[in-house]
């Protein structure tokens, strides 16, 4: 897994914390196709990303360890005993954060050909975004949201 900065302030900021769990590309992707796309097979997992065994392998144990995935045993019929990857309710969260990921690249990376997968309700009636939302259920701005210090010097 990747380490966030080495700062005296890491163990304070959220988002160094969770970058010591999902920060490199390669977890990030195996994470969109586990919550994104549904897959939970090793094999599949290699396959669809074209990831080294050993790579992914590091990566699974890793957001296993981290509580995001759990290993389910499976065997089909003739075969050994193999395990799957299923989201825990810490991965489904991470959701919405691929959500916004995608959102943005849409946004401001886009491919010439549109984008790959569109956000909408499950019964694609309606599109979808990612979005600040207030306890009202109000969208608020990105511009007019503040982060602010839950304590002092925090930051």
């Amino acid at each position: 897994m990747a380490v966030a900065g080495t700062g005296k302030f890491d163990e304070y900021c959220s988002i160094a914390r969770a970058l010591q769990v999902v920060g490199d590309k390669w977890t990030l992707l195996i994470l969109r196709e586990a919550a994104l796309r549904g897959v939970t097979r090793f094999a599949d997992f290699r396959d669809r990303l074209g990831i080294a065994p050993d790579i992914l392998t590091g990566r699974l144990t890793g957001l296993v360890d981290q509580g995001v995935l759990e290993k389910r045993p499976y065997s089909e019929p003739g075969t050994r005993t193999r395990h799957s990857y299923h989201l825990t309710p810490a991965g489904e969260q991470l959701r919405v954060v691929l959500a916004a990921l995608q959102q943005w690249g849409d946004e401001n990376r886009p491919p010439s050909s549109g984008p790959s997968t569109l956000r909408r309700t499950a019964d694609g009636s309606r599109p979808v975004r990612v979005a600040f939302v207030d306890d009202t259920g109000a969208v608020v701005p990105p511009e007019q949201v503040v982060f602010a210090p839950a304590y002092p010097g925090a930051g």
